[in-house]
């Protein structure tokens, strides 16, 4: 251990702009065993690991460093995995530059952090290819009660295996036709290839967990019949909820939600037929793009439109660079790729071709304005103000909205007027995960709010603990009421 004193920080390599630019596969390499070791060998196994305690779901990173670094991969990867449902995710989609990876010791010695979600993909990936990923076997049967689950997102599923290893039967609903959720139709293939997922999911089903596809609860099956076919209930639904612009020009053609233009290249690379995206009405082939947010769903957004062969793609942002809340690697790729960014713009309207009146014609522009960070908020962040008669104009043929996303009303959808949430939307929960109503847990961005992947799993491996015990404890009271 300790080599960052000699060897440099390295990623794995990354494809050509040129070449990734043209096509959904994941941009990195493969990453080679001699490799990964040699970086896990620069872990300088702190006394107190920052890296673990600022990692969401307290993974033991210090601990699969070493053994990594030792090439002793299967017992690193059985660490990893002891934390985690998913660690081949995580090692690709988490921001670790916000995470683990911003908090490594070396990284504040300006040594350059050890390189945490490369080294934790390629032992998990490496599991998959020589047989390591166990299959999921319960430790117990407890199958006489059942869990229902509503959402198959990350914390759908990593509540489903844990209560699943622990022996009920588990059935998750989920209103698509694959599981995964954003996993599946969020997140594009270049951050996450749909094999990677598809694969979790599959190891989920053999273990006896039941998927049930196309299923809305409140639409298709009521929220009452749910709670009464299962001892208990986890609400994992997430955010999906537009923001929206608020600006004239919102409802032309041509300018759409960001999950809707997402969702439809998703089920594009899996050979499905998207009539609105036949139509071109979210293909970004040919036009000029301006996608309006600074998140990781706008940069998944600019670097789709890339692939799908955009004009132009430009990123209009209000706030700067260093305030930008999405990953800065994500940025960093994007303008390899060829996007422009323009930092301290806000729009003001989405207008129409010139000398056309009237909002019903397609968006031809962005009109927009300068911005300066003025006082910070109570969050801290510093907030934008508009530049006295700063006004631009942007070309645009697609405008894709990419402002974050609220709850959906779901007391309303599940027609339950007894299931309270916060003012913001969210569930309430108690002082754990349990909701207002008995038996009904929730967890994930349905509680936080909008949020990361990681915290999805947290949220979820604790409410499964939760529901765990109080599954334990009904069939306690009924074993002594039956004697």
């Amino acid at each position: 251990m300790l080599s960052f004193t000699h060897l440099q920080q390295r990623f794995p390599d990354k494809r050509a702009p040129q070449e990734r630019a043209h096509d959904f596969r994941e941009i990195s390499k493969v990453q080679r065993p001699d490799m990964a070791e040699a970086q896990a060998s620069r872990c300088s196994q702190c006394g107190v690991p920052f890296c673990q305690v600022h990692c969401p779901l307290e993974n033991n990173i210090p601990d699969w460093l070493m053994l990594a670094a030792e090439g002793r991969l299967r017992e690193a990867y059985e660490v990893s995995a002891a934390t985690s449902t998913m660690p081949e995710i995580c090692g690709r989609i988490c921001p670790q530059d916000r995470l683990c990876e911003g908090s490594c010791v070396i990284e504040q010695s300006g040594h350059g952090a050890v390189t945490i979600g490369a080294v934790e993909k390629f032992l998990t990936d490496t599991a998959w290819a020589e047989g390591w990923v166990e299959p999921l076997v319960p430790v117990a049967d407890r199958s006489g009660q059942s869990v229902g689950i509503i959402g198959a997102g990350p914390a759908g599923l990593t509540a489903a295996e844990l209560l699943r290893r622990q022996g009920y039967a588990v059935h998750v609903y989920d209103r698509h036709d694959r599981m995964g959720g954003l996993l599946t139709y969020g997140i594009p293939g270049f951050k996450l290839e749909k094999e990677v997922v598809m694969r979790r999911i599959a190891r989920l089903e053999a273990g006896g967990i039941v998927f049930h596809r196309g299923v809305e609860i409140g639409r298709d099956l009521a929220f009452s019949a749910l709670r009464e076919r299962h001892d208990a209930l986890f609400i994992a639904t997430g955010v999906y909820r537009a923001r929206e612009a608020h600006v004239p020009g919102a409802g032309r053609p041509g300018v759409v939600k960001a999950l809707d233009y997402l969702i439809a290249a998703n089920r594009v690379g899996f050979g499905d037929r998207v009539p609105a995206f036949a139509s071109g009405e979210l293909d970004a082939r040919g036009r000029d793009v301006v996608v309006v947010g600074g998140g990781d769903t706008a940069m998944d957004c600019v670097r789709t439109a890339v692939r799908q062969g955009a004009a132009s793609v430009t990123c209009l942002y209000r706030r700067d660079r260093a305030n930008m809340p999405g990953s800065a690697r994500e940025v960093e790729h994007a303008e390899e790729e060829g996007v422009r960014f323009l930092w301290l713009a806000a729009p003001l309207a989405f207008e129409g071709a010139q000398g056309v009146s009237g909002e019903d014609g397609p968006v031809a522009a962005v009109l927009a304005q300068r911005m300066r960070l003025g006082m910070a908020d109570a969050s801290g962040r510093r907030m934008p103000e508009p530049e006295a008669e700063s006004a631009f104009r942007v070309p645009a043929g697609l405008v894709i909205e990419a402002l974050g996303f609220d709850p959906e009303d779901l007391p309303a959808m599940f027609g339950e007027p007894a299931l309270r949430t916060t003012r913001w939307g969210t569930l309430l929960t108690k002082s754990g995960h349990a909701t207002s109503l008995p038996g009904v847990f929730a967890g994930g961005d349905i509680v936080r709010g909008a949020s990361l992947v990681v915290w999805a799993m947290r949220e979820a491996r604790d409410a499964a603990a939760e529901i765990d015990q109080y599954l334990r404890q009904a069939a306690s009271r009924r074993l002594k009421e039956a004697a």
